[in-house]
């Protein structure tokens, strides 16, 4: 798997999604059809850079994937305004959407690569975020 290119600029891991996974999972395709309120046809994603920042079950346009092809970074963190208001985490997709984790994301790719994120390190990070209690 080209990891680059299943990565959102943004650090989301279009690889581990649950729409980008339902495209071959009859099953979840259902799952997330009914989640987002919309036929199971109109279920699955080739990944934010396939589709331009579109993704097919979220009405609009993600701002982040156009503001980086302006720009010519592959990753914000690439960029000069990094980081920028684009990234910011909102509370009402705190609770089902790993958003949230973009920044930490991005930073663990400049860190130590995107190969080694995505093979290492991203599943433990939604896992982390949706599972695990936070430790002073």
């Amino acid at each position: 798997m080209n990891f680059e290119q299943m990565t959102a600029p943004c650090g989301l891991p279009c690889f581990d999604c649950a729409v980008h996974l339902a495209g071959k999972n009859p099953r979840l395709r259902e799952l997330v059809a009914r989640q987002f309120g919309i036929s199971p046809e109109k279920v699955g994603c080739p990944g934010c850079r396939e589709v331009f920042g579109k993704c097919p079950v979220v009405p609009g346009m993600c701002p982040v994937y156009p503001c980086a092809r302006k720009k010519g970074v592959k990753f914000c963190f690439e960029c000069a305004d990094f980081p920028c208001d684009a990234l910011h985490p909102y509370a009402d997709q705190a609770a089902s959407v790993p958003h949230n984790t973009k920044m930490f994301n991005l930073m663990l790719i400049k860190k130590i690569g995107v190969e080694a994120w995505a093979k290492e390190r991203a599943k433990g990070v939604k896992e982390v975020y949706f599972k695990e209690k936070w430790k002073l």
